[in-house]
């Protein structure tokens, strides 16, 4: 062991490589039908650079005044969930997926793949948006989200799984600064 790792690393990465290439293909061979491509290329494009969660949370704070507040802070957190994830793939530097017969159906803002920023700011809106909108409209939005990386062709599953699980957390987090932040302690 001169690399002073442990000797399964290697077969575990190979593995976990190997089935997410597999996957990979699998979902590009099997959702070729127009509608499920043009389905995902709207979301492609909706969701780049979290714009259609952005969006709602503004367009929910400008109609709703009473929990304005919660929509701004909900907002923020996903902008900076989003961000994060941008410079988080500046760290990792993961090629996008490149395979001859299975071209991306679109154009990235970057090349590189891991975390999905799509995923990010896709889970990061199911936690930061909680109570704000229903469970079953953002829920279904993520995974739709998600899975529409897979079939344009520019994510590898781990990098959605990977995103979606940087979304939940960080949103997580913002949501609970949030609240300390905005409480105020008995007695003052």
């Amino acid at each position: 062991m001169a690399s002073g790792g442990f000797p399964a690393t290697g077969q575990v990465v190979n593995i976990v490589t190997g089935t997410d290439v597999a996957l990979y293909r699998g979902v590009r061979g099997r959702t070729g039908h127009p509608v499920i491509q043009g389905a995902s290329k709207a979301l492609s494009f909706v969701g780049e650079h979290g714009g259609v969660f952005l969006a709602t949370g503004l367009v929910g704070a400008a109609v709703d005044k009473d929990r304005r507040g919660q929509w701004l802070r909900a907002t923020a957190t996903i902008a900076t969930a989003h961000v994060a994830s941008m410079a988080l793939k500046r760290v990792v530097r993961r090629p996008r997926p490149d395979f001859e017969g299975l071209e991306p159906l679109v154009r990235t803002a970057g090349r590189h793949s891991f975390p999905s920023s799509h995923s990010v700011s896709a889970a990061a809106s199911v936690v930061a948006f909680r109570g704000l909108v229903p469970a079953k409209v953002t829920v279904p939005t993520a995974v739709a989200m998600g899975f529409s990386r897979l079939v344009v062709g520019v994510h590898y599953p781990t990098d959605v799984i990977g995103g979606a699980a940087m979304g939940a957390a960080a949103a997580a987090m913002g949501r609970s600064w949030s609240q300390r932040a905005t409480s105020v302690p008995k007695g003052i």
